[in-house]
């Protein structure tokens, strides 16, 4: 069993709380042994989780408290929500909680109180009614941590793949118009350090897609990859990157293709998550890259037709839990190995 002694917790926030992320949580932290978790602290709303689990023993902590690896009960930053908890039933007058709850976990994340952070899926078109003008939560972390919109970058994992959508939740006729050389580049640069630095690949080896069916066929199917994924292969390559391509995306994610990179650029959203989720619809772990602290969520929604029920499936939070203390002991002997050699 990995020991996790004196290990700074992962903050995990509660997300929708009529949602199934406090009955998530609630589930793994009952579980934490069989799943062989690290310590884990919970930023939200108390009565989410009580609703989710009236038994569950907690205490409630402050976000400055010392962090006691405790492992009798689940300790809790408390969130208030403004209006009652229903699994299933929405209400935007708790949208500030969630909003809230973020907040605190990226606050305690960049003071080094945790060591980074788990959030439960958000319900956006509740949140917009609350004020929240992100397009989503991989935009608004990089908000929260002083960067633009555009700095981070989402990954989608699961064992044997990784991908990075360069275009994500943009309608289809959209993309040529926003995808350019310099996102390419920029999530070519951001994915190869992270993959270093976080997940312990010493030279990452990064895999393009084309855009167009047969990678444009020499132009015959289309003219992006030649006026802006090529020239940004090019700029990478310059990097030091490892970058080949633009591939067609077709043949880019059968096993013997996967064993040739470590992670895909995609053109768009559902070029880079259909392989993943056919490959493990339950399992998949996003991952925003760029940050100065580490974020993981599970790949899947609120889920609020199944809220209460107590039988969402557990996979892909625990992946998250799971993918975010392994980047967290990447990262940190990193930071060791460049200590000692000072």
């Amino acid at each position: 069993m990995t020991q996790h002694q004196g290990q700074l917790p992962l903050a995990i926030t509660m997300g929708e709380p009529a949602g199934i992320g406090p009955e998530l949580i609630a589930r793994i932290w009952r579980n934490r042994h069989e799943f062989n978790l690290p310590p884990i602290i919970y930023i939200g709303s108390l009565e989410a989780i009580k609703v989710a689990d009236p038994d569950l023993p907690f205490q409630v902590i402050t976000p400055v408290a010392e962090m006691e690896n405790c492992d009798d009960y689940l300790n809790i930053v408390e969130i208030h929500t403004d209006a009652p908890v229903i699994p299933g039933k929405l209400d935007p007058a708790n949208g500030n909680a969630v909003i809230k709850s973020i907040e605190t976990a990226v606050e305690m994340a960049l003071a080094g109180r945790v060591s980074g952070i788990v959030t439960a899926p958000i319900h956006k078109a509740a949140l917009y009614k609350a004020g929240f003008d992100a397009p989503g939560h991989t935009e608004f972390l990089a908000r929260l941590c002083g960067l633009q919109d555009d700095q981070s970058v989402m990954m989608l994992a699961t064992e044997g793949l990784r991908v990075v959508p360069v275009t994500a939740h943009i309608p289809l006729k959209d993309v040529v118009k926003k995808l350019t050389a310099d996102k390419i580049i920029h999530a070519g640069i951001v994915t190869a350090h992270d993959l270093a630095e976080r997940f312990g690949i010493e030279k990452p080896r990064i895999a393009i897609a084309g855009l167009n069916p047969h990678a444009g066929e020499d132009g015959t199917i289309g003219m992006e990859e030649a006026t802006h994924i090529k020239p940004a292969i090019w700029a990478l390559k310059d990097h030091g990157i490892d970058v080949v391509g633009p591939s067609p995306a077709d043949t880019l994610f059968h096993p013997e293709a996967r064993e040739q990179y470590d992670a895909v650029l995609c053109m768009y959203h559902d070029q880079a998550l259909i392989p993943l989720k056919t490959l493990n619809f339950w399992g998949g772990v996003n991952i925003t890259l760029g940050l100065p602290i580490i974020r993981t969520s599970p790949d899947h929604g609120t889920a609020l037709s199944l809220a209460g029920k107590n039988t969402c499936r557990l996979e892909s939070m625990i992946a998250s839990i799971k993918t975010a203390d392994e980047m967290t002991k990447r990262q940190s002997e990193q930071t060791d190995g460049l200590s000692a050699n000072d």
